[in-house]
């Protein structure tokens, strides 16, 4: 929240050498928005962060049934494509604006489908499935950095003191919940480790009672055996 919405002072560190120029002719050929919204913008933000965080309590539910993160990838990518085209649709019916004519739209769609849906989701999936779908949503927000490091790089916006501060909380709770998981899994494994042990050691006494047991038994048929012989 303090990276988005508190900015303070610019940071001066001169501009970046790399700038995309792509950027400013969408930014001269786009019209300007005519009006503005401001309690449905907030609104779908919030209900996008909610249902990101379902997706992963869903997804972490679902590995442990159906652990196929390939699969559950294609379908989830599937049908997502097919909810996006009707909605595309109804929102933009022109062919013009389905048009991949131009190189930059095909790359990008090409880079969206590929990078941020297919390899995301399977990644996140299978990484869901290993460790849990905490271990993965902590780090969302780097996002938040790394858009604003890019912005700064190929869109010459500026860095501000909220920005830096922002960025470095973000880090630093990464940094703090990563370890307290790493300490929660080794002592996970050092109760597994522990158990077994005791499991074992509880194994091998009742071994030694069942042939303390059998030793008592074939000395009393001994004895019973040697009586049986003098009588």
């Amino acid at each position: 929240m303090l990276l988005s919405f508190y900015h303070g002072h610019i940071i001066g560190i001169g501009e970046s050498s790399i700038h995309w120029n792509y950027a400013n002719k969408m930014a001269n050929s786009s019209p300007s928005p005519s009006g503005s919204n401001f309690f449905l913008g907030p609104f779908l933000v919030m209900a996008s962060a909610v249902a990101w965080a379902l997706w992963f309590i869903i997804q972490g539910q679902t590995s442990k049934s159906f652990p196929a993160p390939y699969t559950s990838t294609t379908l989830m990518c599937f049908m997502a494509s097919i909810e996006c085209t009707i909605i595309g649709i109804f929102s933009d019916p022109k062919p013009s604006a389905w048009s991949l004519s131009s190189s930059m739209r095909l790359i990008a769609a090409l880079y969206s489908g590929i990078i941020c849906n297919a390899v995301a989701f399977c990644v996140m999936s299978w990484c869901i499935q290993k460790r849990g779908p905490l271990y993965v949503s902590v780090f969302s927000p780097l996002l938040l950095v790394i858009v604003a490091i890019l912005s700064w790089a190929l869109l010459r916006e500026k860095l501000y003191v909220g920005t830096v501060v922002g960025s470095l909380l973000i880090v630093g709770g990464l940094y703090a919940v990563l370890w307290g998981k790493d300490r929660e899994m080794k002592q996970m494994k050092g109760d597994e480790k522990g158990g077994g042990e005791e499991q074992a050691a509880a194994e091998e006494g009742a071994v030694e009672v069942t042939k303390a047991g059998d030793r008592d038994h074939d000395l009393e048929m001994q004895l019973q055996q040697g009586g049986g012989a003098r009588g």
